[in-house]
């Protein structure tokens, strides 16, 4: 009989070939180690911790994060903090010294079908394989160093702290303990009411050889291989009565640690791979015949290179769409959501704070999550949002004497708020949550989640708006992020709010409660000012027809009706979504990585798929090719993160949700198959798609037609669907 150990062995080597045999078009790989932290370093993990990995030969250094290590407080967002270094020496072996020429095949990749980071290399007649993951199930990273022949490794494990905690060295441990207390994002900011405490743990695990604890760091001398298990925590807790701080980290990190020792690697790995493609594998997506094996022989650097003057690498463009979604997975399963970085930052005074900015980039971060069937991947934004709600409502009490709340541009963990006051920016938030409801159908989630907070947000604007002479509603004092004057009327707040009530009415009436709230809020969004159409055929982006035609500003605030909103769609306003083409027309197609992203997504909404295939272009450029002249920045690093400049992730999960855009909509009452299907993408499948009403479908084309399409959902349910210009009424079938 088989012993339970060999069996997991076995398990997670099944998982490994099969993997690497189905899917080889899903992996990063690139010829040399990084060298750039933002361009080069592959990212790892698993919704709370994170790791940037380098992949050295002489020296690896991981750089990681812990997703609530946040200096700030109720009144200042502050901003997202780097936790440090795990750096891993490589000394000459007995084997003999190292030199440049000794070192062959060295590959490093991360599979996305996996989860999965690795390094190979031969050097003087020895293979060395490394493998690096951050495990969801476990709660560590866990990084294997092996060789086919023992006795190779000798160096020492090192790790660092940026807030200058103490660092500790004990058998096989290393521990760092500190304090966020004094730490400040400027000079200007003053002492945070919360400074959280924080430690992290590493543990070295050897095989074969010795080991043994020095001054800050572990030696290890001629082992066969490592196991290294990284945690680390801090005393947050989402929960303003607690005074935002918890129990201590370390009770939890020691008994992660330990019981990730206790288990063999191969079931770690087991674990983790079986966890992760449980989200991971509901998605699968092919453009065109299928993979250009030219293409994948390529080093993803070269590859995205060649894409730029050969846009033949149909596998490239869905690379970069499942990237997408291996980013939100590894950035999103907690009680904190993505930030402007993600879960990845290395800099104690990250751009823009590494902050939840609610004037597009905080809601586009979690455009994809339904749609791309990672809807608990959406939960930790709702969960954050309904945490700073009385942090929220005291703060727009006082600065606008109303009931509800709202929030400026830039925002923290803790519910400060700074910057520019972006009055709708709640109401954006809320069309993110009133949007995981309809694609889920999950009554809970609405009754006690998302319902309250759309309410109260309601209330705001309720208390907030003013008439005009006629009794039409318009947002007083509004403003059009990040562009123009403040003024009445403007056309972003308009459409938000016409957004937010619109959505409350629908979920009171889903919840069947607040039959009076829900009357008002009906007769309030039909009083509100309407979108316009300007001078010259526009979609006026405020209530004075004012636009400049030469304007090609990267915001597209006044077009947040046609995307990510439902109010303005071809088919049922036809004239305002042609005003909405021209404005788009003006904006122009070059411009900054989030924002080459929205106009994917917007093109898509008015079914130009060939448009939103130019876009795709622009976007999946290597930065820094000299070839091409992109003054307003946007494009792709070497390791696929989008740049604004610098890397801002919401351009990636935009993207991913801009795909998913082209190829099934359901915002106009009827699933919508292929509706901006572009003729580069002729023939293909998607398998997995998430439309509104809890529907989940497969779908095949060929010449630019649906061949097959099956449609499921937790109930059999009538549902409209448009198919090749025919649109009819369906049965689903039960999900599986």
């Amino acid at each position: 009989m088989k012993s339970p150990g060999l069996c997991l062995a076995l398990l997670a080597t099944t998982l490994t070939l099969a993997a690497q045999a189905a899917t080889p078009e899903l992996k990063l790989w690139y010829e040399k180690p990084a060298l750039s932290w933002e361009k080069e370093a592959l990212p790892i993990g698993n919704g709370r911790l994170g790791g940037m990995i380098f992949g050295g030969l002489r020296r690896e250094q991981i750089q990681f994060n812990e997703s609530s290590l946040w200096i700030g407080d109720e009144t200042d967002t502050g901003a997202y903090q780097p936790f440090g270094d795990l750096f891993i020496q490589l000394e000459d072996d007995e084997l003999g010294k190292l030199k440049p020429d000794s070192t062959t095949g060295y590959r490093r990749e991360l599979d996305l079908s996996r989860a999965v980071h690795s390094v190979s290399y031969t050097r003087n007649g020895v293979k060395f394989q490394r493998e690096y993951f951050a495990s969801h199930p476990a709660n560590v990273m866990v990084f294997r160093l092996t060789a086919d022949r023992p006795g190779t490794y000798s160096g020492s494990v090192r790790l660092t702290d940026m807030h200058q905690g103490r660092i500790t060295a004990d058998g096989n441990l290393l521990t760092v303990t500190g304090s966020l207390a004094g730490y400040k994002y400027e000079a200007k900011s003053t002492n945070y009411a919360f400074a959280l405490g924080y430690e992290g743990q590493v543990l070295v695990l050897h095989q074969g050889g010795s080991l043994k604890a020095a001054e800050g760091r572990i030696d290890f001398t001629k082992v066969d291989g490592l196991t290294i298990l990284v945690c680390a925590g801090t005393d947050y807790v989402a929960d303003r009565t607690r005074g935002w701080r918890g129990e201590a980290p370390h009770a939890r990190i020691v008994a992660q640690l330990r019981a990730a020792a206790r288990t063999p690697y191969p079931a770690l790995l087991a674990a983790h791979v079986a966890d992760y493609q449980r989200l991971f594998n509901r998605v699968s997506l092919t453009l065109g015949p299928g993979p250009d094996a030219a293409a994948l022989a390529l080093p993803t650097d070269q590859r995205l290179l060649q894409y730029a003057t050969n846009r033949q690498d149909l596998a490239l463009e869905a690379l970069v769409f499942q990237y997408g979604r291996y980013l939100l997975i590894s950035s999103s399963r907690g009680a904190v959501p993505a930030n402007l970085q993600g879960l990845w930052n290395n800099s104690l005074r990250p751009p823009w704070r590494s902050d939840y900015h609610t004037d597009v980039n905080v809601q586009m971060n979690y455009w994809m999550a339904d749609p791309a069937n990672l809807s608990e991947c959406f939960l930790p934004l709702a969960t954050w949002l309904n945490s700073i709600r009385q942090v929220r409502q005291a703060a727009t009490r006082a600065a606008f004497h109303t009931r509800g709340w709202t929030m400026r541009a830039e925002n923290g963990l803790f519910g400060g708020s700074t910057w520019q006051w972006v009055e709708s920016g709640s109401a954006w938030c809320m069309q993110n949550v009133w949007d995981h409801y309809a694609f889920t159908g999950d009554r809970a989630y609405l009754r006690t989640l998302a319902y309250p907070m759309m309410k109260e947000v309601c209330e705001f604007w309720l208390d907030r708006l003013k008439p005009l002479p006629d009794g039409t509603l318009v947002a007083p004092n509004g403003y059009s992020p990040e562009h123009g004057p403040r003024e009445d009327g403007v056309s972003h707040d308009q459409q938000l709010v016409w957004d937010l009530f619109n959505n409350t009415v629908a979920a009171a009436d889903a919840l069947g409660v607040d039959r009076e709230f829900r009357a008002l809020l009906a007769t309030q969004r039909d009083r509100l000012l309407a979108p316009k159409i300007g001078k010259w055929g526009q979609l006026q982006e405020w209530m004075v027809d004012r636009d400049d035609p030469k304007d090609t500003h990267r915001h597209l605030s006044h077009l947040v009706a046609l995307h990510p909103g439902r109010q303005i769609t071809p088919l049922t306003t036809p004239a305002l979504a042609e005003a909405a083409r021209v404005s788009l027309n003006a904006r122009g197609d070059v411009s900054t990585g989030w924002s080459t992203a929205w106009k994917i997504n917007l093109w898509a909404r008015l079914l130009d798929g060939d448009r939103a295939y130019k876009l795709i272009g622009n976007l999946l450029r290597l930065v820094g090719d000299t070839r091409m002249n992109y003054s307003a920045g946007g494009g792709l690093y070497a390791n696929l993160f989008d740049t604004h400049p610098p890397f801002q992730i919401d351009g990636n999960f935009g993207y991913t949700a801009g795909v998913c855009e082209m190829l099934v909509q359901s915002h106009a009452g009827e699933i919508h198959l292929l509706p901006a299907l572009p003729r580069a993408w002729s023939s293909g499948r998607v398998q997995g798609l998430r439309a509104r009403g809890g529907f989940e479908l497969d779908l095949e084309w060929q010449d630019g037609k649906v061949t097959r399409y099956h449609l499921t959902s937790p109930k059999p349910q009538a549902v409209k669907i448009r198919v090749n210009g025919e649109v009819k009424t369906i049965k689903s079938t039960r999900t599986r």
